[in-house]
């Protein structure tokens, strides 16, 4: 450090010497063009970073804006293309439009209230704490960009000594100022401040991901809720077919045409069928507490309507976007926190040039560096310093730093290949569940006119009770299949917008606010 007097201009104040530094041209903040403009809005922009809340708002076309190249190993992108017999929706719900009505509207909840998948959604994300969580972390994040941006402005200190104890200066106190302004430092701050803005664009995504779970989980709960709505219907009619059967059974066993083991078989898939009953509205009371967890209200008297456009919306045969999904933007976010964290490693070992101004004030005693009696000292210098070499830890760090940036790019490798698998899968799931839904359809026919075919040959004495019994149980059972199947294709396609981002597109979610934060598409 360079140490220099100044009899020519002296500054013997605090306030003189705060003043001068204020206004001193700072050549760092080339580094920078924004932060000149700061002088332009007052001395509170000249000591320091000026609040910025644009973090709230998730810019999708800058988050987005990268272009993704597997490695050579995993070179093939996921292509979803629809069956050559059948395209689009059609493909997957022209076999089970038929009673559709009837599921919704003849369910025994009785609901009062329609409200849609949409809705549903958008009031779970807008009250989840876990989205919240999400959130705050942002913010926090955002805060420490300040805090890197803050190396740019003057650094004050104040400070109190006093005498040595063992000498005649014992009283002597000693009340010191310093003010440093960086001067230049060959990037290490504006690397510092990249490394900040990297992770919060990590954070942005994060948020992105807690809302599109949050979605998926509402979402699929609604249709968990629906389906066994829908099953506890039809187990209602089993119990009702198989009640009937066994009062037929009983009367011809109490005229005597009929053995009297006939109303005893009949009595048995009675309970069957009762057991079963439970067993589906005990599935469907879960789901509804499931629900109430995540809007907050009671569901049991809630019509939810599945919009026709779901699986349009959900681009199932489309080829998904890489650089739309949130967790893809954040593993690639993380991959530019990495290579700046490195860099910002490496320029560690450059020197930092800063301007050191000093003020001290003697009290009851000589000013050491004046030797006058409750003098006052001020001084002006240039201050280099360097950390050149400290036992080969920044190298050992930029090793570090270049195996987590490994890390980060196999992490978006792996990430890609998981969205390919998932897409694959629900793809498959989807297509050959559709398939199932035309064979279960033409089961629950053949089933309903083999039950009526059955019920009359048995009063002819033809059948026996067990043959009509399970031409019953058949029937419910096929209409069990084709529910379970329709409904499983709902939950794939749920899955399958959560997996490749497109939540905010298909329950419209964009532009909208979600406890303080937006999506801009």
């Amino acid at each position: 450090m360079y140490k220099a007097k100044k009899p020519s201009f002296p500054v013997k104040s605090l306030s003189v010497l705060i003043g001068s530094m204020l206004f001193i041209q700072i050549p760092s903040y080339a580094q920078e063009q924004s932060y000149l403009k700061s002088f332009k809005n007052g001395v509170q922009g000249l000591i320091k970073p000026k609040e910025d809340d644009s973090y709230k708002t998730a810019q999708m076309n800058q988050l987005s804006d990268f272009v993704f190249e597997p490695d050579a190993q995993i070179t093939e992108l996921p292509m979803v293309t629809a069956p050559k017999s059948v395209t689009g929706k059609d493909a997957l719900l022209n076999s089970n439009d038929i009673e559709q009505g009837e599921i919704f509207t003849s369910s025994s909840i009785a609901p009062k209230r329609n409200l849609s998948l949409d809705e549903a959604v958008q009031i779970a994300i807008k009250r989840n704490p876990n989205i919240a969580e999400s959130i705050a972390t942002l913010a926090a994040q955002n805060a420490n960009i300040d805090v890197a941006k803050a190396q740019y402005y003057p650094q004050l200190k104040a400070g109190l000594n006093t005498g040595d104890f063992t000498s005649s200066d014992r009283g002597r106190q000693v009340y010191s100022v310093e003010a440093n302004q960086l001067l230049y430092d060959f990037g290490k701050v504006k690397s510092s401040v990249t490394t900040q803005q990297n992770k919060l664009l990590v954070e942005q995504a994060n948020v992105l991901i807690s809302i599109d779970e949050i979605s998926a989980d509402t979402s699929r709960a609604v249709l968990a809720l629906l389906r066994y709505r829908a099953l506890v219907q039809i187990a209602q009619d089993q119990v009702k077919g198989v009640t009937r059967l066994y009062q037929i059974a009983k009367l011809r066993a109490d005229a005597g045409i009929s053995s009297n083991a006939d109303p005893v078989q009949a009595q048995s898939y009675v309970e069957y069928s009762k057991s079963y009953l439970l067993a589906q509205t005990n599935q469907l009371r879960q789901q509804e507490q499931k629900l109430r967890t995540l809007l907050g209200f009671d569901v049991s008297r809630i019509e939810f309507v599945i919009p026709d456009e779901l699986v349009q919306l959900s681009g199932l045969y489309d080829e998904p976007k890489m650089n739309t999904i949130p967790t893809m933007i954040a593993a690639k976010a993380e991959i530019d926190v990495a290579k700046s964290q490195k860099k910002q490693t490496e320029l560690s070992r450059y020197p930092t040039v800063s301007l050191v101004g000093a003020v001290n004030k003697a009290l009851n005693g000589k000013n050491p560096n004046t030797g006058i009696d409750n003098d006052t000292d001020s001084a002006i210098s240039i201050s280099v310093s360097s950390n050149f070499y400290q036992g080969g830890s920044v190298g050992s760090q930029v090793k570090a730093a270049g195996f987590a940036e490994q890390a980060a790019r196999s992490k978006l490798n792996a990430t890609y290949l998981n969205i390919l698998n998932s897409t694959r899968a629900a793809r498959e799931n989807i297509e050959n569940t559709d398939k199932q839904i035309w064979v279960l359809l033409d089961r629950e026919r053949s089933t309903a006119k083999t039950k009526e075919l059955y019920e009359e040959q048995y009063k002819l004495g033809k059948r026996s009770i067990l043959d009509l019994l399970s031409s019953e149980q058949s029937y419910h059972s096929s209409r069990i299949e084709r529910e379970s199947a329709r409904y499983d294709i709902y939950d794939t396609v749920a899955v399958y917008v959560n997996v490749t981002g497109k939540s905010r597109d298909v329950y419209h979610l964009n532009n909208t606010k979600i406890q303080g934060f937006e999506v801009q598409p």
